[in-house]
């Protein structure tokens, strides 16, 4: 996995040298996106953006929409190819505006505040939650595995794993396994909580 850090309060002050940099108002949040996005699509695949909001003095709900939540929704919607995106450095004021910005679009996001272990913010079901914990603690695991480790059928260990990964929250990649041949490996973004 490639990775890609991206300070938000720089690239802010590449778009507005003149001006001060809080992120507010959908404006300021589009512009901001779509510098992201640019320097996402400059990345090789299987790339992990970290986005860097430990400058980042104040983001409102629009802001927040713009820039967390629409990029969220097209990475789930598979515009970027094969990338990841985590939050990085996010304060209490920031991860208010962001999970409402996320639970209003029914998405989720990896976000790590500041001095803490990751999390999830927005909205992921409860087993969803729970089949993510599993990825960490076991650092990576085929739907094979999973199913016979939790007495659940084969099926709904693949599903589960598959909703993971279109969600962008565990990297999958294909490899062959003898006897089995090939398989789906799925691993976690960020390892287990420091």
């Amino acid at each position: 996995m490639s990775e890609l850090q991206i300070d938000v309060v720089d690239l802010l002050r590449e778009q507005f040298p003149n001006g001060s940099h809080p992120l507010v108002n959908r404006h300021t949040g589009e512009s901001l996106r779509r510098n992201i996005e640019e320097k996402l699509l400059q990345s090789p695949q299987a790339t992990i953006a970290y986005l860097d909001f430990s400058r980042v003095e104040v983001i409102d709900f629009s802001c927040a929409d713009e820039v967390v939540a629409k990029l969220v929704a097209r990475l789930v919607g598979g515009e970027y190819g094969d990338r990841y995106i985590v939050l990085q450095n996010i304060s209490e004021s920031h991860k208010e505006n962001i999970e409402v910005a996320l639970e209003r679009k029914r998405l989720a996001v990896l976000g790590k505040q500041k001095g803490a272990d990751w999390e999830i913010l927005g909205v992921l079901n409860n087993y969803l939650r729970e089949t993510l914990d599993f990825v960490v603690k076991q650092c990576e695991v085929t739907a094979r595995q999973m199913a016979e480790i939790l007495h659940i059928e084969l099926n709904t260990s693949g599903t589960r794993l598959l909703n993971l990964y279109k969600a962008r929250l565990v990297v999958r990649e294909e490899r062959t396994m003898s006897p089995a041949g090939r398989q789906f490996v799925y691993r976690p973004i960020l390892s287990s909580p420091a």
